[in-house]
């Protein structure tokens, strides 16, 4: 009894043994029967490992590229199929290859005129012939057109019609009878193989505006035909879509053609993106900024123009001067061009001193425009000063002195308490917009090692601080918003055809970066610098601006240099009920006095522009006209004679007074203040009253009772005379 459990062991333990064996015995069968056929069973009267290394190659299938939708629809990115035109001359027999070689030959010179069909037939009986006596070695792959060939191109070689004798193997007899395609592109009817005519399709990306947009649409790579900059590269994995797999034949060391037996694995095409560009905006906002730069001689600049709730983007421009003094897309300052924003970060000083208890009306004596402050040096662009003036003139006035003397105020004893409001103003972090390549913000804090005892002075009015354009426009787009903060965003879809694969939301902040009341005298201070401080040349009688001019001195060698400025407008409109906000950059504009480099007069002029020609675009920003309905109005006046059909179309349409139970040819009459309808006596017998009828209804009578009729001047009839049986017609 007791051994019994140790017989089990053990036969338990010797059957795993055999089992083990057995595995290890089949997998090393199975190797060597992958060994034996790789290198000793023959295909093709070749080992297969040598066949399909030097005769099949497995590569991938390109799948076609997605579209680039702008807001509206319009495709501002799309690939088309362009062809490479190549021929294997050893694929069909001596017999076809001859007596149609000739043929395709003349095809080739008479569609792409490179070259004369005599020279595409002796380089194709050539291969063929080397190949032949070289034991079938040599090149099989004749490249037949030098460039890509178009689809319309494609489509004449592979439907073009042909009419001639061919062979009906039903009749067992030649007849008449028509086919398409070119010789050696057709296919074998039965197998459906290629004849050794290849056309083999590429895609090239193209963008129907040309350069509109191009830094933010992006490129592709020409290597690895991913893209490398731009919305093309922030959504590749999007738009790429997945290659395909497919088995080719290996035609020489660089070269290969499809394996028409093989069963490929199909590419699977790229979404489509829909943005938020709307290309009218975009080409507003590139020839305000193009036409400035080129005045200023400037280094480069940018505008965005971005929707006040949503955070969408209608356009982003960023222009740059070229060696030859032309001016083209190569680099997105807006998105990630890290600079000092300058005068323009007085408004995150004065948003921070304002939840500190700042009110607009409390008094600064700035005095001559110089104060010193520790080792700064603070001075006005005023060379005489600004005097004392309220903290509301100090930002309008783009005060330095003003500003620093708040920050004395309210936060040099407390920098902690100003960089955590910038914080809160989402000044510290990037924006977090879906493209590739915006750095974060350098703001210094207190723990820098870089911070020193006068950071916080340069800081309030933009120095010492480097952000991008996008980030700049967020904060103050979140001033225009009420106070809440909106992400920046450019894609708003991703879609397959229809079907919508992922949607972009808004994202807006939870709570106000700042108390309503602060976010109010923000809006206020904003908009006095159009009314009455560094941007008056740009206020308007039609629509409110509200916005802040920002002129930084520029960075050379460790310096500031005085003349050389980075210019910066960023507001919004309309300021009473923003819908846009906008931002300008013009960087080292010259040829001017310095007073005019500065910001109000180089890029503030620039925002005007882009907001004039928006508001005259987006009807939705034009109040509803209210219908008025005016008896005696001077349309009203103008309707005295016609048909009642007619009149009652215009009266209708124009809102006015039309004749009531009346019918045929009508006058009208005056009674009072009223106008009454009445009929018009047209009796053939008798001559037309034609006075107050318009020209046309005046030639319907006038024809019609048999008179001839010329006419003078414009408008309706005035007077007549009959002149032997012509009317003449005077109309005013």
């Amino acid at each position: 009894m007791l051994s019994r459990p140790k017989n089990i062991r053990e036969d338990i333990s010797r059957r795993s043994w055999i089992v083990a064996i057995g595995l290890i015995v089949l997998g090393a069968v199975v190797i060597y029967r992958i060994f034996y056929i790789q290198h000793f069973a023959l295909h093709d009267k070749k080992p297969w490992i040598e066949y399909m290394s030097t005769t099949m190659h497995i590569d991938t299938i390109e799948a076609m590229r997605g579209n680039i939708y702008s807001n509206d629809g319009s495709l501002m990115a799309t690939s088309l199929p362009y062809f490479e035109v190549s021929i294997d001359p050893t694929v069909t027999d001596s017999t076809y290859f001859y007596s149609r070689v000739d043929s395709v030959a003349t095809l080739l010179s008479t569609l792409f005129k490179q070259r004369t069909a005599e020279d595409y037939r002796r380089e194709m009986v050539f291969a063929r012939q080397e190949f032949e006596k070289n034991k079938k070695k040599g090149n099989r792959n004749i490249r037949l057109v030098k460039r890509r060939i178009t689809y319309r191109e494609y489509n004449i070689i592979l439907n073009q019609s042909f009419t001639g004798v061919v062979y009906d193997k039903k009749a067992k007899k030649k007849v008449k009878g028509t086919w398409k395609g070119w010789p050696f592109f057709r296919r074998f009817a039965t197998t459906g193989r290629s004849r050794g005519g290849k056309l083999m399709v590429v895609y090239e990306r193209y963008n129907p505006f040309g350069s509109l947009a191009e830094r933010t649409i992006g490129d592709l790579d020409k290597k690895t035909r991913h893209g490398s900059f731009g919305i093309e590269a922030s959504f590749d994995n999007r738009l790429a879509g997945t290659p395909g797999i497919g088995l080719y034949r290996v035609l020489d060391d660089q070269t290969f053609m499809p394996n028409d037996d093989d069963e490929k694995i199909q590419p699977v095409n790229g979404y489509d993106l829909h943005t938020t560009i709307d290309v009218n905006f975009q080409d507003i906002a590139e020839t305000a900024l193009r036409n400035t730069l080129e005045r200023y001689r400037a280094s480069y600049g940018s505008v965005i123009v971005m929707e006040v709730q949503t955070g969408e983007i209608r356009a982003i421009a960023n222009l740059s001067r070229s060696s030859d003094s032309t001016y083209s897309e190569t680099y997105n300052y807006a998105l990630a061009g890290l600079s000092n924003p300058g005068s323009t970060f007085k408004l995150p000083t004065m948003l921070a001193a304002f939840e500190e208890g700042l009110p607009l009306s409390k008094m600064y004596h700035t005095g001559n425009g110089n104060a010193k402050y520790r080792s700064a040096v603070i001075r006005d662009t005023k060379k005489t000063g600004h005097g004392s003036i309220t903290a509301q003139q100090v930002f309008e006035k783009s005060s330095n002195v003003g500003v620093h003397l708040i920050m004395k105020d309210y936060f040099y004893a407390h920098g902690d308490k100003y960089v955590g409001y910038l914080k809160r103003f989402h000044l510290r972090e990037p924006t977090g917009i879906h493209m590739k390549g915006e750095p974060a913000p350098r703001v210094r804090t207190p723990s820098d090692k870089r911070w020193s005892k006068t950071s916080l002075t340069y800081m309030s009015y933009g120095y010492e601080s480097e952000l991008t354009p996008l980030q700049m426009l967020a904060f103050y787009n979140a001033i225009a918003n009420d106070g809440y903060w909106v992400r920046p965003m450019i894609v708003k879809q991703v879609k397959d055809a229809d079907k919508v694969i992922q949607e972009y939301p808004v994202f807006k902040s939870e709570e106000r970066i700042a108390s309503e009341n602060s976010i109010k005298k923000a809006r206020t201070i904003l908009e006095g610098v159009v009314d009455h401080g560094t941007a008056t040349n740009i206020r308007n009688d039609h629509y409110k601006i509200a916005g802040k001019t920002g002129t930084a001195q520029k960075l050379v060698n460790g310096r500031y240099l005085q003349g050389l400025y980075n210019t910066s407008f960023i507001g919004y409109f309309p300021a009473d009920e923003p819908r846009y906000t906008c931002l300008i950059v013009v960087d080292s504009p010259r040829g001017f006095s310095m007073e005019q480099l500065y910001a109000g007069s180089v890029a503030a002029p620039v925002f005007k522009e882009v907001a004039d020609r928006i508001i005259g675009y987006d009807i939705k920003m034009h109040p509803p006209l209210t219908k008025q309905k005016n008896k005696t109005s001077e349309m009203q006046k103008q309707l005295r004679a016609g048909h009642s059909d007619d009149i009652r179309i215009v009266a209708e349409e124009m809102d006015i007074e039309a004749p009531v139970n009346v019918d045929g040819w009508v006058e009208a009459k005056k009674e009072g203040d009223k106008v009454a309808w009445a009929n018009r006596d047209t009796d053939p017998t008798k001559v037309p009253n034609l006075k107050g009828m318009s020209l046309r209804d005046a030639l319907y009578l006038l024809e019609n009772h048999g008179f001839k009729v010329k006419y003078s001047g414009r408008g309706k009839v005035a007077s007549y005379t009959n002149q032997g049986g012509v009317y003449a017609l005077v109309l005013r």
